[in-house]
């Protein structure tokens, strides 16, 4: 069941706005603000796994009955019978907030004034019920005026063994203190944090590989969005958890984000709308995907990759603006590309390129050789404000033949196509040199065309008769409208390739 109706706009109180102006701030902008992180968080939230549809089935099963029902449903089985009056509280619940708000509250945004109602409700459900829960959803309350029963809670899901919980602090304020008893769940399986000030872990002993028993020790997904937290605090979250599969990080706050990724069961990372420094992939034997969205600074990040020996799906790099480290070898248009610099593993890239800045398009033939077996290529052309040199095609074809481009490469795609000189110019060398090439999906950037028509006739530019392959097909979009990246299908390793744009 998908979480319906994320109320995703915030509407700041009398007290929330006097303590903007004291801060210096717009109450406006921090109410747009406050709306924009509500929407990241609230579409990175996993489907809570419970059907407000389940079926009743025979005798041997009512405890997995009650168990996929929203909380009120679960509870109110109880007074069906007598046989089913001992099951709800002899069976793992699922526990929702969303549906413990008063039905005079639904269908409008929660204020601080629903605050006490609701977390009324939660108390009394925890403690009714002995545990274990299997999955608790708490992700619609303002918690700033109700700490001591926030800690209360967290006490009592780690005294009854919740596995799944997902906690989300209702800005505003969006760094609220998360009581550092969240530490102490050692039931966890997957752990979902949002908008919250992470406790400090200096001093605390680190768990796994040498030192002592692990934090986490059967976490298997870590969810950190909009958290402020140090990376000594992130460490210390990987380090805890040794059977952790998959994490995810989005809007980490508290300066530029350092990670080490050191794993012997991680399988996929993805890092989005975050300031970030360095990615080091120290020891991750079965990682299969690393994904990087939109650096909020456009900074320099550097990747660093030791040990990947699985990893299949990476992206998107920015030749000319990421640092590609390869083995200890830093990857520069001066380097010649040899085995001990490969990633062979890797069968789908994605990058975001400038084709207007002539030092950033010089990087991408240094990237592409990285990656040899690199089958499908996903470019997402960046605008350039000010060009920086010519780019033609006897640039590209100075520049070397890539041997991936030649006999690898099966599908492309290329996204916010503008028609600029310099794109058509790549594109051209592309299709004249990608030999087993078999589809191209090439998508216009909002505003640039006015019809399908007037694309296709840009495109018919590229010389389709002329194409290295025979058997390749070409597809045309128009970009209606602005699209972010989908945080979730990131990180479903069930999708194959999150970064096809259809």
């Amino acid at each position: 069941m998908a979480n319906q109706n994320p109320w995703p706009f915030v509407h700041l109180d009398a007290r929330a706005v006097a303590e903007a102006l004291s801060r210096g701030q717009d109450p406006q902008a921090v109410e747009q603000g406050t709306s924009a992180v509500l929407y990241y968080l609230y579409t990175s939230i996993p489907d809570l796994p419970v059907s407000a549809d389940a079926c009743v089935l025979p005798s041997g099963i009512l405890r997995e009955i009650v168990s996929r029902l929203p909380i009120k449903d679960a509870a109110r089985t109880a007074v069906l019978s007598k046989r089913w009056l001992p099951v709800w509280r002899g069976t793992p619940l699922a526990l929702d907030d969303t549906n413990l708000r008063p039905r005079a509250l639904a269908g409008r945004a929660p204020v601080r004034a629903d605050a006490p109602v609701l977390t009324a409700a939660i108390t009394r459900v925890l403690a009714a019920h002995p545990g274990p829960f299997r999955v608790v959803y708490l992700i619609r309350s303002y918690m700033d005026g109700h700490q001591q029963q926030l800690a209360h809670w967290i006490r009592m899901l780690a005294a009854k063994g919740v596995e799944e919980l997902v906690l989300v602090n209702r800005p505003y304020p969006i760094d609220m203190p998360l009581p550092s008893s969240i530490l102490n769940i050692a039931t966890l399986t997957r752990l979902f944090i949002g908008a919250w000030k992470f406790p400090d872990t200096t001093g605390l002993p680190r768990g796994g590989c040498g030192g002592g028993a692990a934090l986490f020790p059967h976490l298997r997904e870590l969810i950190v969005c909009c958290v402020f937290m140090e990376n000594r605090d992130m460490d210390f979250l990987l380090a805890g958890s040794p059977e952790l599969e998959t994490l995810g990080i989005q809007g980490y706050k508290k300066g530029p984000l350092c990670l080490r990724l050191v794993g012997q069961r991680l399988q996929c990372v993805q890092i989005c709308l975050s300031i970030v420094e360095t990615i080091t992939v120290v020891n991750a034997p079965l990682l299969e995907r690393l994904i990087l969205w939109n650096s909020l600074d456009d900074s320099c990040i550097r990747l660093k990759i030791d040990h990947a020996p699985k990893l299949r799906l990476l992206g998107y790099l920015e030749p000319g603006i990421h640092t590609l480290e390869m083995h200890n070898t830093v990857i520069n248009t001066r380097k010649v590309v040899t085995p001990s610099t490969m990633a062979p593993s890797v069968k789908a890239l994605a990058l975001r390129l400038r084709f207007g800045v002539r030092n950033d398009a010089k990087m991408l033939p240094a990237f592409l050789g990285c990656f040899p077996n690199a089958d499908t290529l996903h470019i997402v052309s960046e605008k350039t404000f000010e060009a920086t040199g010519k780019l033609n095609l006897k640039f590209w074809q100075e520049n070397g033949l890539i041997k991936s481009l030649q006999s690898r490469i099966k599908v492309m795609s290329f996204c916010e196509f503008r028609g600029d000189r310099s794109e058509l110019d790549f594109l051209k060398f592309f299709m004249k040199n990608a030999r087993v090439l078999e589809k191209v999906d090439i998508k216009s950037a909002m505003g640039c065309f006015t019809s399908i028509d007037e694309l296709r006739s840009k495109v018919l530019a590229l010389d389709p008769d002329n194409w290295a392959s025979d058997n390749c097909t070409l597809a045309v979009y128009i970009g209606s409208v602005p699209e972010c990246w989908n945080f979730r299908r990131g990180l479903d390793v069930s999708v194959g390739d999150p970064f096809a744009p259809y």
